[in-house]
């Protein structure tokens, strides 16, 4: 199976099973406890190698060039907290490629999926406080909110949705987002998804996420981003994070978002992550990010400022749902908390983790080991190709065994490749050699009706169909392909370059191979 598009933080949850380290909090240098102190499952099987973090920080620099060299992406900024304080913090490259302006440690990048377990914090905030709790009922926040299943509606929880087990499809309503369809409009529409089995089945879904977001800040009596402002960016620091796209297009030090074009790094479209802000909308530099994990390094609290109770904060980094069930019996399996991948490393230690990625150009990933005491997050301004995980994950290799155990950048360039292949039937394909012949163009054209995805509008212009959809008045050219089935390409953040899809007419119907991947493609005229 394909992974989706948009988002690789889906699949890099089966990665993070083997990432970690190992050792107890300390100051600079982590002093580990005796085993005999620890309860059974806090004893992990390899201990920390002395000065283990000092040194693992040290040979950054030469990791991170390294990456730039290999695959020439164009910027990335890195930062590593320990001791509840931040003891590497920089910049790699240069905001746009061509250009002049290096990346500094002050830089703003997307975070895209990483926005996830931000906003997981902003959660535990209002947990804490009262306003809601993670078994908080969905609906009692957002009355109009609705799945296909009632029974399912009555139960969700605002944890359901940030654990990615509501049933919902892979993925839910981001191809809404794409034909510009806005945020309170996505969350309506799905009630229309099908549905697969509550709680026991793991979905990772944008929208699903969000909609548990909205429904805390309605208890809060306030919008979303002036949560997240009030609550985390503000008490801690981080002037240069926010939840809006407005802020990160104002902000003089940013990191534009590159696709890879022949083999050369372009700047491209800048995605608007607004309708699912919650899920993919933050942005941050380093320097902030590094204040954000140590707070949550410090189970909530940093430098005297409480965020989250720790009883809060908790459920959040620990596991709540199989995210990844192991594949043989001597594997381990992968889990999900509230926003964050929560696993056991090779070395038996617990870790907490995410990725986020835009195809039109941001790749992030951090990684936290808190029996070390230490996180690593890593921001890049370019495509999915694995750089920052593989970074993150030599990184815990250093600290945890004092050498690089594995080709990290092979496993995760092979494991994020299929991010970036082509989507829909006709990808790849070649037309038939002797098509049967298309009715006349005007009998195809007119108004083709569908709940899910709204109108598709089908025109002639200039000898040739033109397929229309969605509040963008996304236009996709007809090209025929045989009988009265037609191509249209597609690109945009769930559709890398070369996506190909059909769309077949048959009596006064419409089928969209590439709308349909949920059974939901078919239109009426």
């Amino acid at each position: 199976m394909v992974p989706a598009k948009g988002a690789i933080a889906a699949l890099v949850v089966s990665m993070a099973v083997v990432v970690g380290c190992s050792g107890e909090p300390g100051d600079e240098h982590t002093v580990a406890t005796p085993t005999e102190q620890l309860p059974p499952n806090q004893v992990a099987a390899v201990p920390l190698p002395d000065n283990a973090v000092d040194d693992a920080v040290a040979k950054l620099d030469e990791l991170a060039t390294s990456l730039m060299d290999s695959t020439r992406i164009p910027g990335m900024a890195v930062a590593v907290v320990h001791g509840g304080k931040t003891v590497y913090a920089k910049g790699f490259g240069v905001r746009e490629a061509g250009g002049q302006d290096k990346v500094d440690a002050d830089t703003v990048f997307q975070l895209a999926s990483v926005s996830k377990s931000v906003s997981a914090t902003v959660v535990a905030h209002q947990v804490g406080k009262g306003t809601v709790e993670w078994e908080t009922p969905v609906v009692s926040k957002l009355p109009s909110f609705a799945l296909a299943d009632p029974a399912t509606t009555a139960q969700l929880t605002i944890g359901d949705l940030f654990a990615h087990r509501s049933g919902l499809p892979d993925h839910a309503g981001d191809r809404l987002e794409d034909l510009g369809y806005d945020q309170a409009t996505i969350l309506d529409k799905l009630r229309l998804e099908p549905l697969d089995p509550f709680r026991i089945t793991y979905h990772y879904t944008n929208f699903g996420l969000t909609a548990g977001a909205e429904a805390v800040a309605a208890a809060a009596g306030t919008a979303w981003d002036r949560l997240s402002a009030d609550t985390l960016f503000t008490p801690l620091g981080m002037s240069s994070t926010s939840s809006r796209f407005v802020d990160f297009q104002s902000r003089p030090n940013r990191a534009v978002g590159h696709v890879n074009v022949d083999g050369n790094w372009v700047a491209g479209e800048v995605r608007n992550p607004d309708p699912q802000s919650p899920a993919g909308g933050v942005s941050s530099s380093v320097n902030d990010m590094a204040r954000w994990l140590a707070m949550v390094l410090g189970n909530g609290a940093s430098n005297g400022t409480t965020i989250a109770e720790p009883d809060a904060l908790l459920p959040a980094i620990s596991p709540q749902v199989i995210s990844s069930p192991a594949s043989s019996p001597e594997a381990r399996a992968g889990f999900y908390g509230y926003g964050f991948n929560s696993s056991t490393s090779s070395a038996g230690r617990t870790a907490y983790s995410h990725s986020g990625a835009f195809a039109l150009g941001a790749a992030t990933n951090f990684l936290a080991i808190p029996s070390a005491d230490v996180a690593i997050v890593a921001l890049t301004n370019a495509a999915p190709i694995g750089v920052p995980e593989a970074l993150t994950a030599e990184f815990g290799d250093l600290v945890q065994f004092g050498e690089i155990r594995e080709d990290w950048r092979g496993i995760y360039q092979a494991a994020i490749a299929p991010i970036n292949d082509p989507v829909g039937d006709l990808s790849g394909k070649s037309a038939p050699a002797n098509p049967a012949a298309a009715k006349p163009l005007p009998s195809y054209a007119g108004t083709y009706a569908n709940e899910y995805w709204g109108p598709a509008t089908i025109s002639e212009d200039d000898g040739a169909l033109v397929l229309t959809l969605g509040p963008a008045q996304r236009r996709y050219p007809l090209r025929h392909w045989d009988g009265d089935t037609f191509a249209f390409e597609l690109s945009g953040e769930n559709a890398p370059p070369g996506s190909v899809s059909s769309a077949i007419f048959d009596n006064g119907t419409l089928t969209l191979d590439y709308f349909d991947e949920n059974g939901l493609g078919k239109f009426t005229r």
